[in-house]
């Protein structure tokens, strides 16, 4: 599939007391990223849960950090869906700063039920767009 890229800025909110972006605040870019890949594709998670009852949650990641960002770094985080089938799609996600790789994740996405919370497939007309997007 097409690699995404969806470009940030670091702000002192995502640092640490050593100057260095938290752990945590990556997931939260990727997330992001990921959001901003759907919106691309037109679909927006508000409207998918009120009107189809399916919305995507994090279901398992694999992280690797390699260096770390700093207040005001501009990065990029690139991100390709890997595989989706069933009820899942599976991203590799990578952040930079210029060309150098900070952070990367491979990261599983379950596609539930709004209403019941368990897995359901992903609708086909989402399936239909991702495929249309190689």
């Amino acid at each position: 599939m097409k690699e995404f890229e969806w470009p940030i800025r670091i702000y002192y909110e995502d640092t640490d007391s050593g100057g260095v972006v938290y752990h945590s605040n990556y997931l939260n870019f990727m997330e992001r990223a990921r959001t901003e890949w759907l919106r691309s594709l037109g679909f927006e998670q508000d409207k998918l849960i009120a009107d189809h009852q399916c919305l995507f949650a994090v279901h398992s990641m694999q992280l690797y950090f390699r260096r770390p960002a700093r207040f005001n770094d501009a990065l990029l985080i690139r991100s390709q869906l890997i595989k989706a089938v069933g009820a899942s799609m599976t991203f590799e996600q990578k952040i930079y700063r210029n060309d150098e790789l900070l952070c990367e994740a491979t990261v599983k996405i379950a596609c539930l039920d709004a209403n019941r919370f368990r897995p359901m497939s992903i609708p086909p007309f989402i399936l239909m767009e991702i495929q249309g997007e190689r």
